[in-house]
């Protein structure tokens, strides 16, 4: 019987309620749970139910329904059932205990072994023949309901409701003003004042509903804790890989400074040494005209020495004939300038300021936009307009690229036929542009470091590599002025162009269209968004609408919501309906949960959806700065670019 607990506990048991199966079917992942369990998980998933699936609560894969257009409640009864799994929980699964397996427990108590055959459904312990005769024969005990255990083991025998306070008495009786279940004792002593009495037959029902009920939603809380307990440990293992990236980026950062200083280091070593040398040459060469000089000097002074020992007068007066005008005594030696002193002048406490105050870097915790409580600051604003520009700029869209280490944003200027890059410190400094034949409209990110952006008016859609400087790689002519232009894949562009009857195009590489895909309401698409399950998000901002379809062309939903726009934008306020009228949306990005934010650009911001065209919140205003938005993007540090008329405003997300 080990081996047939083994099995009951690790592969008859359902992970949802931790009992054993119950109706048991088994999904196409081979994993399996009971219906009802199933039922309730796949009422919690909303995205499953939009996609007319049923999710796996272990793997999330989805097991497609075999009549999609039933309701949810009939999607898992259409799930075969599992006869291998039915099959072991009756061969070994609770209830199939043997009588041989049980002995008394008044026996058992006295180091005896004796097999028990029948049990009290009051004391709730098992007897022999001899204990059970004992017991029957006790008083208080001899109304007490027993069962042989051979049906015991079949059917749960129904133990007597007894009162816990009067013992010998059944509870009969449910007072609803105290919630209890009482005995007619305690109804005429405790409960006289009480007005509401009801009998336990009549409850019960009721009861076992709530607790059912209780119980599905127990179960549903379970699922989900356990969802939430997993994405939390995998934030951690995010949270711990995002730490030893930054340590890595500090160490990295400290090593270029370190570079620096060095190099440095070498420079004024370099200029002592050539200084050192330049004053060692030049005492050199005065030390060798000072020994010139001195040689001669002690030549005059032999020959004057010598003239004036010989006592020969006529000696001494040529001698003195040759130095007569030249005066030993009135030299000066000490005019020669002295030699310069080599000096390191330093300002220890400018120093220490300064290594204090040298800027590394800045470590701060950024919340994701995804997060409901967190709100939007202002990090830093970049204005667009440069030198050249024929007119004011105006920007469609803005994008942001990671090429070799550094942050090169991406705006699509489309007054002045331009691509403009900024990838200095807070893009404070404009670096570089490309001229384009015409105005630019969507940029779609290729790679890192490769993008494709739209030219409706040329008809014609350019990819542009980053070094970071734009460098134009190829120009792709297509039959339409396509407008949205989006990433399918690494060889296929999703495009949209007016008056193009709810489609979507899909190109190739080339500009060739391969297919054709269904956006329902959507006539003119403005801007086109792939997400990460690869759906694509279309807007339009006549039609106030937002789609999401698959790439076949399914409908995933549709955000169109009805009421007073004009009232609600203008008031910040959402409708009756729970949702966001909107005035005119264009540009669409998604967060890293999945979450979509829309532009709305007559109401001059951004909102929040889910993944599954949930309304969420209003990000961003017009109280925070924003006039005419048009495009918007996320960086990988969860920094949102929102274009702002000339300007690109970015936003930091933090909890306040």
């Amino acid at each position: 019987m080990a081996t047939a607990n083994k099995l009951t506990e690790n592969h008859l048991t359902c992970v949802i309620c931790s009992e054993v199966f119950t109706d048991p079917a088994t999904l196409q992942c081979h994993h399996t749970f009971c219906k009802s369990c199933l039922l309730n998980y796949t009422k919690t998933q909303p995205e499953a139910v939009q996609a007319r699936s049923i999710p796996c609560p272990s793997c999330r894969q989805q097991t497609s329904v075999t009549n999609p257009d039933s309701p949810v409640e009939e999607w898992v009864s259409q799930l075969k059932p599992s006869h291998v799994i039915q099959g072991l929980i009756d061969d070994f699964g609770p209830g199939t205990k043997g009588v041989e397996e049980h002995l008394c427990s008044v026996c058992t108590k006295q180091g005896k072994t004796t097999p028990a055959i029948s049990g009290c459904s009051v004391c709730d312990v098992v007897y022999c023949e001899g204990c059970l005769q004992m017991h029957n024969m006790m008083q208080g005990l001899c109304d007490h309901e027993a069962a042989h255990l051979s049906d015991h083991t079949k059917t749960k025998v129904k133990r007597r409701f007894m009162c816990p306070v009067h013992r010998d008495e059944k509870v009969k009786l449910f007072c609803k003003d105290c919630k209890q279940a009482i005995c007619t004792i305690c109804c005429s002593i405790k409960h006289r004042a009480c007005k509401d009495v009801d009998t336990i037959e009549s409850m019960t029902p009721l009861v076992k509903e709530q607790l059912i009920s209780k119980i599905g939603q127990l179960r549903i809380n379970m699922a989900a804790t356990n969802n939430n307990i997993t994405s939390r440990k995998s934030t951690i293992q995010d949270v711990k890989s995002n730490s030893q990236t930054l340590k890595d980026q500090v160490i990295k950062t400290r090593k270029t400074v370190m570079h620096a200083i060095l190099r440095k280091e070498k420079q004024l070593l370099g200029e002592i040494d050539k200084v050192t040398d330049q004053q060692l040459h030049e005492l050199q060469a005065d030390i060798k005209s000072q020994e010139i000089e001195l040689q001669m000097y002690q030549q005059q002074y032999e020959f004057t020495a010598n003239a004036v020992t010989s006592n020969c007068e006529m000696d001494m007066y040529a001698v003195y004939d040759s130095v007569g005008e030249t005066s030993t005594d009135n030299r000066d030696t000490d005019n020669r300038p002295a030699a310069g002193r080599v000096v390191f002048t330093h300002d220890l406490d400018k120093l220490s300021k300064a290594v204090d105050e040298l800027q590394l870097g800045e470590v701060q915790v950024v919340h994701d936009v995804s997060d409901p409580k967190s709100s939007p600051v202002l990090h830093h604003t970049i204005d667009c307009k440069e030198d050249g520009d024929v007119k004011n700029p105006c920007l469609y869209d803005v994008t942001v690229l990671i090429v070799d280490g550094m942050k090169v944003m991406v705006v699509a200027d489309s007054s002045n036929k331009r691509l403009k890059t900024y990838y200095t410190s807070n893009f404070k400094s404009f670096h570089n542009q490309l001229l384009l034949s015409n105005g630019p409209w969507q940029i779609a990110k290729l790679s890192e470091s490769q993008i494709a952006v739209s030219v409706p008016v040329s008809q014609e859609i350019v990819t542009v590599k980053f070094t970071p400087d734009p460098v134009l790689l190829s120009t792709i002519k297509t039959s339409k002025e396509y407008y949205a232009l989006a990433c399918l894949s690494p060889s296929q562009l999703a495009v949209g162009t007016y008056r193009q009857f709810h489609s979507v195009d899909i190109l190739d590489m080339t500009g060739r269209r391969l297919r054709s895909i269904n956006t329902g309401v959507i006539d003119n698409p403005d801007y086109i968004r792939v997400t990460s399950s690869n759906n694509l998000l279309v807007s339009e901002g006549i039609l106030k609408s937002l789609v999401c379809v698959t790439s076949e062309g399914d409908a995933v939903f549709t955000y169109k919501p009805r009421g007073n726009r004009a009232l609600t934008w203008l008031l910040g306020i959402t409708t009756s309906t729970g949702v966001r009228a909107l005035s005119y949306p264009w540009g669409i990005t998604s967060t890293s949960t999945g979450d979509i934010l829309l532009v709305d650009q007559y109401s001059h911001g951004v909102i929040q959806l889910t993944k599954s065209g949930q309304f969420v919140r209003d990000v961003l205003t017009q109280e925070d700065g924003l006039k005419d938005p048009r495009g918007a993007c996320l960086d990988t540090d969860g920094l949102l670019y929102v274009t702002s008329g000339r300007y690109v405003k970015v936003f930091k997300f933090c909890r306040r």
